[in-house]
């Protein structure tokens, strides 16, 4: 490749602004963009081919927050050399991937180091905002496990499981969407130290993948229970020690019914409200009181820090096939409209 290649650069990209759920005709793919494939002189950034694009709720967020600029910004006007100009009230969209650096302006990111972090969903990214970028350095194991297991949802789920929820051998613990990204991840490090676990998702697919691939003790599809409290008092006959929470709404409201005494809520998400108007009502969180219940929220940023930690305890068990990983992939840019979308309808089964 030549220095400074000039190169079509394709690019996934949404309108000015998303309003609720996401539809496909949000978003569309396009290849008008030409970038020249070197960093311009004094750019504290990282030049990348991205190879693997990750599909997350999270993502939601970030498209929200467009409108502003996004929380991240992958690339800036005076970072990459467009040759020809952007297309107008468009962004692409942003999210977790791995991605090979192209050139770079830091010491500590060479030419050839795989990373993983925020990027763009487009074929090359300059990115400015490297504090989200992690260096790559197992290789042993496939790449698209960095956008799951070992990246996001993996410090997400050892953080929310170990830090939050302060878990001892021989509780009981629920998860809901379970058979997601972070939930089936959760489930299986609960059955390592030693606990009683049982998951909900929406299918029976997903439930007999939760009983019979990733070890949970039992597991039930939420759409098929009229009374989700009755439900969780059937699995759970002496109480729930701790629920990591992924849903909120109706099943978070049964739940607090179900909690013991000094139960732990851990809050990852809330999938159920994201896309509401107006968001549900929690009735019963005075029981908190009662059951003197910790119910903390918390985010994978927080934890960044711990990122070694959780490898030193996630590799030995993927090596060793403690714990299963199921991934959902779709190939090409041209996916990621369907794919996204599909996310927050429960058409993926495991990581999308």
């Amino acid at each position: 490749m030549a220095e400074g290649e000039e190169v079509k650069n394709k690019q996934v990209l949404f309108r000015n602004y998303i309003d609720g759920f996401p539809k496909e005709s949000d978003m569309y793919i396009s290849s008008e963009n030409t970038i020249r494939l070197k960093l311009p002189q004094g750019s504290n950034g990282v030049l990348v081919k991205n190879l693997v694009l990750s599909c997350d709720p999270f993502m939601l967020f970030l498209m929200h927050k467009s409108d502003h600029g996004g929380l991240f910004s992958c690339y800036t006007p005076d970072s990459v050399a467009f040759v020809n100009s952007c297309v107008k009230n468009v962004q692409p969209i942003t999210g977790y991937g791995v991605a090979k650096i192209l050139d770079s302006g830091l010491p500590k990111f060479k030419k050839g180091d795989l990373v993983w972090g925020i990027t763009g969903f487009e074929e090359y990214s300059i990115i400015t905002e490297t504090e989200s970028l992690f260096k790559i350095e197992h290789t042993d194991v496939p790449l698209s496990y960095y956008t799951g297991i070992l990246g996001m949802p993996g410090i997400t789920a050892c953080a929310g499981f170990y830090e939050v929820s302060t878990p001892k051998k021989g509780e009981t613990v629920f998860v809901s969407a379970a058979s997601g990204a972070v939930g089936q991840l959760v489930g299986q490090l609960a059955k390592l130290m030693g606990c009683y676990v049982v998951g909900s998702a929406g299918s029976k697919e997903k439930v007999d993948l939760l009983k019979n691939k990733f070890g949970f003790d039992d597991a039930f599809n939420y759409k098929e229970e009229h009374d989700l409290t009755a439900a969780l008092k059937r699995y759970f006959p002496d109480g729930i020690d701790i629920y990591f929470e992924n849903v909120g709404g109706k099943m978070l409201d049964s739940v607090i019914l179900n909690m013991r005494k000094h139960g732990r809520i851990a809050v990852c998400g809330m999938i159920s409200q994201y896309n509401l108007a107006e968001p549900e009502g929690v009735k019963n969180l005075m029981l908190l009181i009662d059951k003197r219940i910790t119910m903390q929220g918390f985010v994978s940023f927080d934890y960044h820090t711990h990122y070694s930690k959780f490898l030193d305890i996630l590799l030995p068990f993927i090596r060793e096939g403690k714990i299963v990983y199921i991934e959902d992939v779709a190939e090409g840019l041209e996916k990621t409209p369907a794919a996204l979308v599909g996310l927050f309808s429960g058409r993926n089964i495991g990581k999308q």
